[in-house]
């Protein structure tokens, strides 16, 4: 069976087609800056890697790019469109109504348009994807897999906030959370590690964009993001938690439109604000050399992270494990290191020498005498979009 992963961006797609149950990867790849003249297609298969860059102005066109180049004579995976079983998309805002992996129909099109608000970056262009992929692979059977769905599981007195009842029961204004796929897969990988029936764990999904979850046994309980991706943890771009007050103050005192203000705190602050760089990569460099800026917006990022780690302990009545994960999670020494600095008293101790192994393998980089794990795994948020979207036919 041969099952394709599609995850839409606003103004990316990344790709992987995979052959299930085998799991095995025949191509994956990546259209960035979709909407320029200048966009760049990255094709990889076991043979052959192709890179160029043309003027893709939506996602209709890079996903008839992308048929076009499955279906090349020469360096192309399938024979014919009909080659593709399973179409399998990532769609970021479920709300309240997908509580899992949905076969999509018209109903199911209908309500992830409905909820285009509450994700307007990325729900158009998830279901622009599913519509493009209904018309390029017609026999292919079209699954969406939802950020969210994961954290349908969180207790009311969690996802709630403390405001008026209508405007849960009539607006569903209510927390979310995001990364679901990431920190499903992830989680899944460290409860087999552990080898335990009951098992307390934080995921730390660390990227441009960033969140934590507490997971009991396998459910998650608590998470950082709430009604968009703004919330919780110092990002690439975005602010995170931050007083409401700050907005208001904006508005009212500097004349901000709630325009402005939604692009400042959502691709003007974070580590970008804070230093002038977003690539944590920069940032690390800059403040190995002194500078102030970066270094403490290196402090100030982990010092959130260890805030979420201690009360998501608390949540959770213990703890058998973290996992770091996601870009940074599972590529940055120093953010693991300062993360896990002056938390002995929880039991979690790294050790300086494992964690400066690299390895695209599932590691543990704590000491031996730690009683929590400290858990470095890679996600693969397509992969598990595939095992889901094959999962919902075998049962």
């Amino acid at each position: 069976m041969q099952v394709l992963v599609l995850n839409s961006g606003s103004s990316s797609l990344k790709f992987q087609l995979f052959s299930m149950p085998a799991e095995t990867i025949l191509c994956s790849g990546l259209i960035e800056r979709i909407g320029m003249d200048d966009a760049k297609f990255i094709y990889k298969t076991e043979k052959d890697t192709i890179e160029h860059v043309t003027a893709i102005y939506n996602h209709k066109q890079g996903l008839e790019l992308l048929s076009h180049q499955l279906l090349d004579s020469e360096t192309g995976i399938i024979k014919s469109a009909s080659d593709i079983d399973i179409v399998g998309h990532r769609v970021v805002q479920g709300g309240a109504r997908f509580k899992e992996t949905t076969e999509i129909n018209q109903w199911a099109k209908d309500n992830i348009k409905d909820l285009f608000s509450l994700a307007p970056l990325h729900n158009p262009a998830n279901f622009e994807g599913i519509e493009v992929a209904e018309a390029i692979f017609p026999s292919a059977k079209q699954v969406a897999v939802f950020d969210t769905a994961f954290h349908q599981s969180i207790p009311e007195h969690a996802y709630r906030y403390a405001i008026p009842n209508n405007l849960l029961t009539e607006h569903k204004i209510r927390m979310y959370g995001f990364h679901g796929t990431s920190h499903k897969y992830v989680s899944e990988q460290a409860i087999h590690y552990l080898g335990k029936k009951e098992s307390k764990i934080i995921s730390i999904h660390l990227g441009n964009g960033c969140s934590i979850t507490a997971i009991k046994n396998g459910k998650a309980v608590d998470h950082s993001m709430g009604l968009t991706p703004l919330d919780g943890l110092i990002m690439g771009t975005r602010s995170g938690d931050i007083d409401p007050s700050v907005i208001f103050h904006l508005a009212s005192k500097l004349n901000y439109s709630l325009d402005e203000i939604n692009t400042l705190l959502q691709k003007k602050s974070g580590m970008l604000g804070l230093t002038g760089f977003s690539d944590l990569r920069e940032i690390e460099t800059e403040a190995a050399k002194g500078n102030r800026d970066c270094l403490l917006a290196l402090q100030m990022n982990t010092y959130r992270i260890k805030k979420y780690i201690g009360s998501y302990a608390a949540v959770l009545n213990g703890l058998d494990a973290i996992v770091f994960t996601a870009g940074i999670g599972e590529n940055s020494e120093l953010m693991r290191k300062m993360v896990c600095e002056d938390l002995d008293f929880l039991g979690i101790n790294l050790d300086t020498e494992k964690n400066k192994e690299r390895s695209k393998l599932l590691r543990a980089v704590n000491t031996i005498e730690s009683k929590v794990k400290i858990l470095v795994i890679p996600t693969n948020e397509e992969l598990e979009i595939a095992k889901q979207s094959v999962q919902l036919f075998e049962n």
